[in-house]
């Protein structure tokens, strides 16, 4: 039988982890047939039982992913796989608030030689 992900979304946990051990009950018969040398139409339903393991899978995952997301929610760290992923360079740069601070020398001549302010005759 196909699964639809969906569907999937709306059970609770405990549904999906019997829905995930009858798939893979039904894998390990089909695999079986597939040996013994049974029907076509058994061997063609193995992949569609693989990839109903895996959208189940998928779903078990993102729901633990947002459970977990609305744990650290607020908090000051979180674990690397929740944080986001952007690129490299944009991680490792300077935050806002860090690119505007100066250093205690620069306020010191900021103060000492202010910006002239020219009076223009037009």
């Amino acid at each position: 039988m196909k699964v639809r992900s969906h569907e999937l979304r709306t059970k609770s946990k405990e549904d999906l982890l019997k829905q995930l051990e009858g798939l893979k009950t039904e894998l390990s018969t089909l695999r079986v047939a597939q040996v013994t040398g049974g029907p076509a139409s058994k061997l063609a339903k193995i992949k569609t039982v693989r990839k109903s393991i895996a959208k189940t899978l998928t779903v078990l995952n993102c729901n633990q992913r947002t459970a977990l997301r609305k744990l650290y929610k607020g908090k000051k760290f979180r674990p690397v796989d929740i944080r986001v992923k952007k690129t490299r360079a944009m991680r490792r740069a300077l935050k806002h608030h860090e690119t505007s601070r100066k250093t205690a020398r620069q306020t010191k001549r900021d103060a000492a030689y202010p910006q002239r302010r020219f009076a223009l005759a037009l």
